[in-house]
């Protein structure tokens, strides 16, 4: 086999997956037909090559393969991705989904980006490549992120269907939080009035003065109507992320309230 035309070159124009494998291993002769089914599947997204680690030993070497099956994606000439041992098929799946490129993941990134960098049309355009792209996750997870505060059912019918072992299931679950927040009738008590003027501040896009209601309000009662500032909070800086600078700046004084 010529590994530099079948894999490399090839890689250039769709994705290879390589299963480096052996006739005496008892979990590759379990990954094998699952990953050759999936391949027949989806042939026009990628390729299958699968290579015998006793009959190429050089090349097992080269790449680092120190126990097998171990599965490695190709993408323009580099190993992008790799995963070990006889993973289900709903997991290979699900790593396939994550790692294999593709136009539209690049499309989507570009407006992730300008969303960040607040441009006005990008929220317009997520909300397009949703509805052309309906099966693709990221993107629905994306949306409901960015629309939360003012749709919260709409936000929840975006992110349903995500099931548990799916890689956007926790992040699917802290949209949920932020949804009950987003509709929660306060009362007139002090907490439910920081709760209120948490829900305008993120009505009127203003996070970091949500964020400030919120601390307050889990100072105040953590426990109000079963945890809802802790819940929201905790959510909120989950779906923000550790290298927000608004999660750099707050987050440690709102764990220093719970803890």
């Amino acid at each position: 086999m010529d590994f530099q035309k079948t894999v490399i070159d090839k890689s250039f124009d769709q994705p290879v997956v390589v299963d480096f494998w052996a006739s005496w291993c008892g979990p590759c002769k379990v990954l094998g037909p699952i990953i050759e089914e999936i391949a027949e599947e989806q042939k026009d997204k990628w390729s299958l090559v699968k290579i015998d680690t006793e009959q190429h030993q050089a090349l097992a070497q080269q790449y680092e393969v120190m126990s097998i099956p171990n599965v490695k994606l190709f993408h323009k000439g580099e190993v992008v991705a790799e995963f070990m041992g006889a993973l289900p098929r709903t997991s290979i799946l699900n790593w396939l989904e994550e790692y294999l490129p593709s136009a539209a993941k690049e499309s989507l990134q570009d407006i992730l980006d300008r969303l960040a960098q607040n441009d006005g049309m990008a929220l317009k355009e997520l909300e397009d490549f949703t509805k052309e792209n309906p099966d693709h996750k990221e993107a629905r997870l994306a949306l409901a992120q960015h629309i939360i505060y003012g749709q919260p059912q709409k936000a929840l019918l975006l992110i349903e269907d995500f099931s548990m072992g799916y890689k956007f299931y926790d992040e699917a679950n802290y949209i949920k939080d932020l949804a009950v927040f987003a509709q929660h009738q306060p009362d007139d008590s002090p907490v439910g009035k920081k709760i209120s003027a948490a829900q305008l501040a993120a009505q009127n896009g203003d996070i970091e003065a949500m964020i400030q209601f919120i601390i307050e309000a889990t100072t105040i009662d953590k426990t109000y109507f079963e945890e809802l500032p802790r819940k929201t909070g905790v959510a909120l800086f989950r779906t923000l992320g550790t290298q927000h600078p608004l999660t750099k700046t707050y987050r440690w004084k709102f764990d220093m309230i719970l803890y």
